[in-house]
């Protein structure tokens, strides 16, 4: 079962207008997304986006649902006549609980399964297929910059050596190659923690995406409208930490032309789950919520039809 994480802090920050227009750019198991319906009036409107087939099948008799990225948000508004008209965007980061749960998507070392690991099993290519033709020096470099993994040079050598012997197609036989390469396993962590998160958020195109749509927040908000981004791992949290806070620097001169002035203020500090959820749910104990808010640029109109 999938446990929405700070769910009432992310819905708080995020419903601004009942009759508003909302998107939840990660629709998962729909968790966030019930919890939004039930603040709004029957007059609001609500799109909820979703690569993962799995997740669109669970879907609400009461909203919008496309199944697509949401690299893909712009298109999608304009499709549903939302562009420049939302007063709330949120993205919940990450995989969801029953992504990691499922042996046969691939995602969990924890259990054995086919070495998949695609958010959309029809995209792209498989884990086990990278795995099986990229260069030691490829796999080397992903599992240290997504997985910011120190024996990044060793795993990847004990990779390509290992899959000369025998191809690597199940989540077992993958972590099994990456502990026998780590020498220093970190306290109260697996050995393939590292490993499993770098490949994953390669394969899926994870931070180039979260890039897109953070920059395609920008033209989707209407002034006063909300970006509530939770985030789960450091890479992740940088780039919404660096993207809000970039475009909530004030301009430091008078008379400025509207697009180098600034187009966010950010609401509080970030925010962690507390310790009541963190004791119901542990997979939230990396969380962090952060929140910013598109401000009205000087001599703009805006179309709040």
């Amino acid at each position: 079962m999938h446990t929405p994480v700070m769910l009432q802090e992310a819905v708080d920050f995020l419903v601004t207008d009942s009759a508003g227009c909302y998107v939840d750019g990660t629709f998962g198991r729909g968790g966030h997304t019930r919890a939004i319906l039930a603040r709004l009036a029957p007059a609001a409107r609500l799109l909820a986006i979703d690569h993962d087939p799995e997740a669109i099948a669970a879907g609400h008799p009461r909203l919008v649902i496309e199944h697509a990225s949401f690299e893909e948000l712009g298109s999608l508004l304009e499709r549903h006549d939302m562009a420049g008209r939302v007063h709330g965007l949120l993205l919940d980061l990450g995989v969801s609980s029953p992504q990691l749960d499922d042996p046969g998507r691939g995602f969990s070392f924890l259990h054995d399964g086919p070495l998949d690991m695609r958010m959309n099993p029809g995209r792209g290519i498989s884990a086990a297929q990278w795995l099986a033709r990229a260069r030691a020096e490829d796999i080397a470099q992903v599992l240290r910059e997504y997985g910011e993994e120190r024996f990044a040079r060793r795993m990847a050598a004990a990779i390509v050596r290992e899959r000369a012997v025998e191809p690597i197609e199940t989540t077992a036989r993958l972590a099994q190659i990456v502990a026998a390469a780590n020498p220093a396993w970190e306290k109260g962590k697996h050995p393939a923690t590292r490993a499993f998160q770098a490949i994953r958020i390669y394969i899926n195109g994870e931070l180039d995406a979260l890039a897109s749509v953070l920059r395609q927040a920008l033209a989707a908000l209407l002034p006063g409208g909300r970006l509530v981004v939770i985030s789960f791992h450091s890479l992740e949290d940088r780039i919404v930490k660096r993207f809000m806070r970039d475009h909530s620097r004030a301009a430091q001169q008078p008379g400025l032309p509207a697009f180098l002035q600034p187009q966010l203020k950010r609401l509080g500090k970030a925010l962690r789950p507390g310790a009541e959820e963190l004791e119901r749910n542990p997979r939230a104990r990396s969380a962090v919520l952060r929140v910013a808010e598109k401000l009205a640029v000087a001599g703009a109109v805006a179309d709040v039809r």
